[in-house]
């Protein structure tokens, strides 16, 4: 388990981020022979985005349950979609078509956000490495950098 960090911290990010989640939405509990493929592709593909950070991935956040999500911090959205074309993800994407489809037993959702830099800030206190700064590093917060508005200003100066 990480180490928490016992001050006010926050992402030594200072470029544009991709913000996305993706994830699974168990309809059919029954259903578990289409459900449970679902469930072990996810797993493989972030195992290969750790692997290989020159695909652009940061960092994840995993939430489980009868909706599954994974929160992904990237690098640019050029690399999260050259990803969404590679071999694991499309594979388990025509799978998905091929043996759910619209049958209503199994949802997937995702969702991007591209972020400018000046248009994000962060702050954590007594957490261990979480989110942006997991993905990117973290640093003090200092007293020029005391508040989310003067953080903010100081992404734009």
């Amino acid at each position: 388990m990480a180490k928490v960090i016992s001050e006010r911290f926050t992402a030594a990010h200072e470029d544009d981020v991709v913000l996305f989640i993706i994830g699974m939405r168990i309809n059919k509990w029954w259903a578990v022979h289409k459900w449970i493929p679902v469930f072990i592709a996810f797993p493989r593909m972030v195992q290969e985005l750790y692997s290989n950070k020159d695909l652009g991935f940061l960092s994840t956040e995993l939430y489980f349950g009868r909706t599954t999500m994974s929160v992904q911090y990237w690098r640019s959205s050029a690399e999260l979609m050259a990803y969404a074309r590679g071999m694991k993800h499309l594979k388990a994407w025509k799978n998905f078509n091929k043996k759910i489809g619209t049958d209503g037993s199994v949802g997937i959702y995702h969702e991007t956000y591209i972020v400018p830099n000046e248009n994000y800030e962060c702050i954590y206190a007594n957490m261990p490495p979480f989110g942006l700064s997991k993905a990117a590093g973290h640093k003090s917060i200092t007293v020029a950098t005391s508040s989310a508005r003067k953080r903010l200003k100081n992404r734009t100066s």
